[in-house]
C-alpha cells in the first residue's frame, strides 16, 4: 500500500513556535511484549533529506529495516538508546518505565535537545522537556521515523542474542518473536514457565495455572489492565 514519506513539518513548526534548534524524535518498541526490555531511541536529524524508504519500522520488511537502520545510524546527526528492564516495568508500570527509558536515551545524546517529538498521543515524558506529541509520528515525522527504525532493529537484535546465548531462552523463539506472543512463545511458557527475562506483572500469567503464583502485583494503582498487558488476553 502506498504511503506518504515522513516530512520535517513538525520540526519546522517547533522551530518557529518555540525557537528550538535541536529537536529529537523519540519512539519506543517493546511496549506490548511479554519478555525483554522496553527500548526507546532518541534521534536528532536536522532538516536534511532522509534515506529513501524511511517510514514507521512496522511497515518495512525485516531485511530492508536492518539495511535502513545501518544507513540511518550514519545519516542522523546523533542518536541514543535507553532501556527499561522487565524488573523495572514490573516495579514501576509501563508509563513510568517508558519515561525512564526515554530519559536514559535523551541523557546520553551528545547535545541536550531543545524540544522532543514524541510518537503517540500521550506525553509519558513530561517536564522539564518541551514535548510535542504526534499521533503516528513514526509515519509522518522524519526524526521519529528514524528513531522507530533504529529502536526496532536494536531491540530485535538484543532479543535474538538472548535466544542464541541463553539455553533458558532458546525454546521461547525470541529470535523470531522478539518477546511478543506467538504460538512457540505461548507453548514454551505453558511448559517451562517464565524466564528471568519475562515481565511477571503481565496478564498472560493469569492463563497459566502452573505459574500463576509467580505473578507480581504492584502496589501502585497505576497498574491497571493496560499497564499489565491486560489488553492481550490470549487463550493458551
Amino acid at each position: 500500500m502506498p504511503y506518504e514519506p515522513p516530512t520535517h513539518t513538525v520540526e519546522r513548526s517547533l522551530r518557529a513556535t518555540t525557537g528550538a534548534k535541536i529537536i529529537a524524535g523519540v519512539d519506543e518498541v517493546g511496549r506490548g511484549a511479554w519478555a525483554g526490555p522496553v527500548t526507546v531511541c532518541a534521534a536528532v536529524t536536522g532538516l536534511r533529506r532522509p534515506p529513501t524508504g524511511l517510514t514507521d519500522s512496522k511497515l518495512i520488511s525485516p531485511k530492508r529495516r536492518t539495511e535502513l537502520a545501518g544507513q540511518l545510524q550514519e545519516w542522523v546527526t546523533s542518536h541514543a538508546l535507553g532501556h527499561a528492564s522487565p524488573e523495572e516495568i514490573d516495579d514501576l508500570g509501563m508509563t513510568a518505565a517508558l519515561r525512564l527509558a526515554a530519559v536514559r536515551a535523551l541523557d546520553v545524546l551528545p547535545v541536550r535537545p531543545d524540544a522532543v517529538i514524541l510518537d503517540g498521543k500521550h506525553d509519558y515524558l513530561g517536564g522539564p522537556w518541551t514535548v510535542r506529541t504526534v499521533i503516528k509520528g513514526d509515519q509522518s515525522c522524519v526524526a521519529v521515523a528514524a528513531a522507530s527504525v533504529i529502536a526496532k532493529v536494536h531491540r530485535d537484535e538484543l532479543m535474538a542474542d538472548l535466544a542464541r546465548e541463553s539455553a533458558v531462552c532458546e525454546p521461547f523463539g525470541f529470535a523470531e518473536n522478539a518477546g511478543y506472543p506467538s504460538p512457540v512463545h505461548k507453548a514454551a511458557l505453558q511448559e517451562l514457565g517464565p524466564t528471568p527475562y519475562h515481565r511477571l506483572s503481565w496478564a498472560y500469567l493469569d492463563a497459566l495455572p502452573r505459574w500463576r503464583h509467580l505473578k507480581k502485583v504492584r502496589v501502585s494503582a497505576e497498574a491497571g489492565a493496560l499497564e499489565s498487558g491486560g489488553q492481550l488476553g490470549f487463550d493458551f
